[in-house]
């Protein structure tokens, strides 16, 4: 197992809470309850462009973590 410093477990911590996140919100975006329960079509487009936003965070804290 990797021991990081404490920032850099912070950086790893972060990435592993906001995969949670990302995951429920993309499960949420792909059941058929999204657009029963997201009426506005402004506000879904808004949740499928936050879900593309945390795809690239995600991203960047990986590749954080890769170069430590």
């Amino acid at each position: 197992m990797n021991q990081y410093a404490p920032h850099q477990q912070r950086v790893v911590d972060e990435k592993h809470e906001l995969d949670e996140k990302l995951q429920k919100l993309t499960t949420f975006i792909n059941s058929e309850k999204f657009a029963e329960i997201v009426k506005d079509e402004d506000e879904r487009g808004r949740l499928v462009c936050q879900e593309d936003v945390m795809k690239d965070y995600s991203a960047i804290l990986a590749e954080r973590i890769a170069a430590f």
